[in-house]
């Protein structure tokens, strides 16, 4: 098969949070037409017992130790040459020899580059004459745009740099690479308003869930204790964005409607949990699991799920995921934007703390199964990984057979 140098900023698997959903997906369906060289950076020791598998999708694998602490210190570089700080923190010489000489020995044509911080590692010039596919997947740029409006100065100045300085390289890459992708129409469409430059190409591919994973409840027990009424909200927990949901949600609308069900939980739902979130446990039915080996008992058995994002870009794997089980889910606008669905007939947006408290109340209350059957017919039409694959597959068929 036609090798396809394939650069991750993090290991493709497990595919147990919202980057690394999307990037081992890509993986597996590019391996069945594809020689796979896979490049990627290990950030969590307890990822290292994972690359063996990796093997069954590649025909090579080169993997890094990711060391976040000296990559933040390294990242500083940036502010001395003007690069966002994102470059240097990914910056690493073996691997740059690992790609030069790769591209070289296995003559590889085809690129695709994993979030605009591994577009440095085949930027170059010399790159020029390969068919170049950079999937940004969110506009990173506008996230800290987000981030600087949350924080006080000086991190706020560090993230508003950011946020320009990275932009500005987004644009470089999406100039110079054949094809730029993002997750989602809206964003594309907001990146393509930035490049103002209608003969870059620009387009996107939805993020997918497996519809028959997310749908089998056989052998899933309740984690729940029989009669309560629950509130379950996902995803990784040391994710700032995440964060942020968790403490908004159970600071501002918890409490209120406690008031009115006294027996009502909230379970918050993920992996590494901060300190901030762990101490949220303080509120009277307030649940923290930390990592769980499988999410869909806590969705399956919620009453409903909840995306209260304040700070988000792209699309949440967590609504998709919650769709696909047929839960009725309340969104916020920023948790909605980029997902193709209905509001009001296959999810629920809340714009306004007395919006929340009114829908998780109806919701709660009485028992509507449509709005879920809804959800999940939304997903398998619009959200599938098969047919997502072979759009992105037809990204490099498009040069291939110029």
């Amino acid at each position: 098969m036609k090798p396809l140098l394939y650069l991750v900023h993090r290991i493709p698997f497990p595919p147990n949070k919202g980057d690394k959903i999307r990037s081992f997906n890509w993986l597996k369906g590019l391996s069945k037409s594809r020689d796979i060289y896979l490049g990627a950076f290990v950030d969590d020791e307890n990822d290292w017992q994972y690359v063996e598998q990796l093997n069954e999708y590649c025909v090579e694998v080169h993997v890094e130790k990711m060391n976040p602490k000296k990559a933040k210190v390294r990242s500083l570089k940036g502010l001395l040459t003007g690069d966002p700080l994102t470059l240097p923190y990914y910056a690493s010489q073996p691997m740059q020899q690992w790609v030069s000489q790769t591209i070289t020995e296995k003559q590889i044509s085809d690129v695709l580059v994993f979030s605009s911080s591994m577009a440095q590692f085949v930027d170059d010039d010399i790159f020029a004459s390969l068919h170049r596919i950079a999937d940004f997947v969110d506009m990173d740029s506008d996230k800290w745009m987000q981030y600087a409006e949350n924080k006080q100065w000086p991190t706020s100045w560090v993230y508003q740099r950011e946020s320009k300085k990275l932009l500005e390289y987004e644009k470089k890459i999406a100039r110079s690479f054949d094809k730029s992708i993002f997750v989602s129409n809206k964003e594309a469409e907001l990146f393509s308003k930035k490049l103002a430059d209608s003969e870059i190409c620009v387009d996107y591919v939805n993020n997918g869930v497996d519809t028959n994973y997310f749908n089998d409840s056989e052998g899933l027990q309740n984690p729940y204790e029989t009669g309560d009424k629950i509130i379950v909200f996902t995803g990784a927990m040391d994710y700032w964005a995440n964060v942020d949901a968790a403490k908004w949600f159970a600071e501002d609308i918890f409490p209120k409607l406690r008031e009115q069900f006294s027996g009502l939980q909230f379970f918050i739902v993920g992996s590494k949990p901060t300190q901030d979130v762990l101490n949220l446990q303080t509120i009277d039915g307030i649940n923290v699991t930390g990592f769980v080996e499988d999410v869909r008992p806590y969705i399956l058995f919620a009453d409903v799920s909840v995306a209260p994002m304040r700070i988000a870009r792209g699309i949440q794997n967590k609504v998709l995921e919650a769709m696909s089980l047929a839960k009725t889910v309340i969104v916020s606008p920023q948790g909605f934007e980029g997902i193709d669905a209905q509001p009001g007939k296959e999810l629920l947006i809340a714009n306004s703390a007395q919006e929340w408290i009114a829908l998780i109340l109806s919701a709660i209350s009485k028992s509507d199964i449509t709005i879920g059957q809804n959800a999940r017919n939304c997903v398998i039409d619009h959200y599938s990984w098969q047919s997502n694959i072979v759009k992105l597959s037809a990204c490099f068929d498009e040069k291939n057979n110029d």
